[in-house]
């Protein structure tokens, strides 16, 4: 439909008015224009599968569209992107009609937004206080279910929200959708259930592993993978990517002989539940009913932070009006209900230029490069920087320096490339280089035939003895507080720190003369240096940076020795009889201890009083909680998860990784999720809060 150079064009365009949009706004001179550039990226979006915008930045310039065709109502045209729901269809599936329209939900950004809704609402009502349903907004793929005679007849993508792609036989493969429900025990002959497909984070990484492995591109997010999933040719091959539904609206209703409407049917909440108890998966526990709007504000805020903690991805939460009777007197435009609107979180993707590439050396002599971005703000945060983590990946990502990529805050944490924009290059773009030799020392670069990193393999290498240095003073390793990475690169310029033992031989008088250093800071410094020298052994065996040795790893390993040289003597063989330890992490492990220069080394940092031996080996773990095992989620009311967890060990139990039949108590705190769902189809395992675990413990 649109060449390259429309594309081009068409994107150039797009600049000019979000640059307006974010300055005095978009002038009524621009209105058709501003039609044209919307509907370009809804063909880009629904029908290619392939955006060149973040959905924020399409937000943004549909508001302003709105706004201006509010102000100018006669220069509203019937072919405007607000009078449609989306645009063309995709014609590999049959075309099918749905029987309620599938409108799209007007967005909120903040509070004020919120408070406005709500105004909207009181007016048309007439009620001084509204009981609202707020659950998560999917980030997914929409879908409609039909189902007659308790049969599952029909399953429908959104389409233009009128009509959309029959996907019947995909969706049944997906095991969340059941295949039959009894809803003629309710008298309910006929039901359209509205839903979003979604693959979780965990499948999602799964299957993009599984590609890297055959050679294929990764996926670009579950979202678009959840889409691409419903119009695959093959129901067998939609099988393997392992989809979930979940659903959260129930859009029509066919009655038997005029049976009562269920009592369950008469509140957004109410309908949920029912839906829940048919075997459909719904947010019947993440949904929450708030009384007014200021406790709605309260929970969207505070579901934000936690919002990472669900298993799948969610770019918002969903406000109802929760009494259908309302909602149906409220009714909706023509572009989205009068008695729902989704509450956004802050953008997690923004588009902006790939400016350069630094290449930086890791502790472990990996040679990472990282990307330098023209700063763009994703998710409350400015993001000038990006790791794009090897040359495959380079490779893979097709990225030049100059090219206009798309990214995306994953986790709300670390931010990533999704793609390069390559329909917008100009030809001026420039291949990324890797180098041969280290970016730092000019030792020559080296590559394991089974792995992706380029490594610089001299351990004298200025950087990566920094990076040590910086792990071994990190808050989970020796704590040593007073040396952060800023002053860690300082003193190492200045020659007060050469390696990690220099650590405990530090000269303190030489910084009598430093700026910032008076003498509390100094004797801060000292005590927490000398304090060091008591951690026990498993931080100080995670401190020192061994490949593949974590937290976890490193208790396994303290437990298993008197002496931390005792690994000296142990054989691959013996590592991997250790719980937890695979044959990457063994081998890791005796390569180090077979390495003469850090055996010097630990054996430098005991002659400087640091203690090598396990005090707890040979004693039995005793306790309130000896033996039982334990696992945590959700926000705890008073204590930090790190916290109870170091509570269990002390009383003699033990911290599980994930729910099993393994699990004895499951800890719960606030907005609790998969793992919550999960324990609940165990009966062994015991579902407790906060106070009740403090009364095991005894405190």
């Amino acid at each position: 439909m649109y060449e390259k150079k429309d594309t081009l064009s068409w994107q150039s365009v797009t600049q000019k008015l979000l640059q307006q949009q974010r300055g005095q706004g978009i002038a009524v001179a621009d209105l058709e224009l501003l039609r044209g550039v919307l509907r370009f990226h809804e063909y880009r979006y629904y029908v290619l599968n392939d955006p060149l915008l973040s959905d924020f930045e399409y937000d943004q310039l549909f508001k302003s569209l709105e706004k201006l065709e509010r102000q100018h109502p006669l220069l509203v045209t019937p072919d405007s992107p607000t009078q449609r729901v989306a645009k063309d269809l995709t014609r590999d599936f049959p075309t099918v009609q749905h029987l309620v329209p599938m409108l799209s939900l007007d967005n909120s950004y903040n509070a004020d937004d919120l408070i406005d809704f709500d105004r909207r609402v009181k007016e048309l009502t007439g009620l001084t206080s509204v009981e609202y349903c707020v659950e998560p907004k999917f980030d997914g793929s929409s879908i409609s279910l039909i189902y007659k005679n308790d049969l599952l007849a029909r399953a429908a993508t959104r389409g233009d929200g009128l009509q959309g792609d029959e996907v019947t036989n995909n969706v049944k493969q997906i095991r969340t959708v059941p295949l039959s429900a009894p809803f003629a025990a309710l008298g309910i002959e006929e039901i359209e259930i509205r839903g979003e497909v979604l693959i979780n984070k965990e499948n999602f990484n799964r299957f993009n592993e599984g590609l890297l492995q055959q050679g294929l591109p990764p996926l670009a997010n579950p979202r678009n993978a959840a889409a691409g999933t419903l119009r695959l040719k093959d129901p067998a091959e939609a099988a393997k990517r392992k989809l979930e539904v979940f659903v959260y609206h129930i859009s029509y209703v066919g009655s038997i002989a005029k049976a009562s409407t269920p009592k369950a049917l008469e509140t957004h909440a109410g309908a949920l539940e029912l839906l829940w108890e048919m075997g459909f998966r719904s947010p019947h526990l993440e949904k929450k009913i708030c009384k007014g709007i200021d406790a709605v504000i309260e929970h969207c805020t505070q579901f934000e932070h936690s919002r990472d903690e669900l298993p799948y991805e969610i770019d918002g939460m969903v406000i109802k009006v929760n009494a259908i009777e309302w909602q149906e007197k409220m009714g909706m435009t023509s572009h989205h209900p009068r008695w729902a609107v989704a509450y956004k979180f802050k953008a997690r993707q923004a588009t902006t230029q790939l400016t350069g590439v630094e290449f930086q050396v890791g502790r472990t002599g990996a040679v990472t490069p990282v990307a330098k971005l023209t700063p763009v703000p994703v998710g409350g945060v400015m993001v000038s920087s990006i790791s794009i983590h090897n040359e495959e990946y380079i490779q893979e990502k097709d990225l030049r320096i100059g090219d206009q990529v798309l990214i995306e805050r994953a986790g709300d944490v670390i931010p990533q490339i999704v793609k390069s924009l390559t329909d917008l290059r100009k030809g001026k773009e420039k291949k990324i280089i890797f180098p041969t030799q280290c970016p730092v020392c000019n030792s020559h670069l080296f590559k394991e035939e089974e792995e992706a990193v380029w490594r610089c393999i001299n351990i004298e290498c200025p950087a990566q003895v920094v990076e040590r240095i910086i792990h071994f003073v990190s808050k989970d390793a020796m704590d040593i507080r007073g040396l952060g990475e800023a002053n860690i690169r300082k003193f190492y310029e200045l020659q007060l720190l050469r390696d990690i033992p220099s650590i405990y031989t530090f000269n303190f008088s030489a910084l009598e003369n430093q700026e910032g250093f008076g003498k509390k800071s100094i004797e801060n410094l000292q005590t927490a240096i000398t304090a060091s020298k008591t951690q026990p052994l498993h931080r100080l065996i995670y401190a020192l940076g061994i490949r593949f040795v974590g937290e976890t790893t490193a208790r396994t390993l303290a437990a298993a020795v008197d002496h931390l040289l005792d690994f000296e003597k142990f054989s691959v063989e013996q590592l991997l009889e250790l719980e937890d330890v695979g044959p990457k992490v063994a081998g890791s492990i005796h390569d180090f201890f077979s390495n003469k220069e850090n055996i010097e080394m630990i054996k430098t940092l005991e002659r400087l009083g640091l203690s090598l031996r396990n005090e707890k080996k040979g004693v039995t773990p005793s306790g309130n909680l000896s033996g039982k095992t334990f696992l945590f989620t959700g926000t705890l009311p008073t204590l930090k998860r790190s916290t109870a967890e170091e509570m269990v060990r002390s009383q003699g139990g033990l911290v599980l990784g994930g729910v099993s039949a393994k699990l004895d108590y499951l800890v719960t705190g606030e907005d609790a999720g998969s793992k919550l769902e999960k324990a609940k189809k165990i009966n062994t395992i015991r579902i407790i809060s906060e106070a009740e675990f403090l009364q095991l413990i005894g405190n």
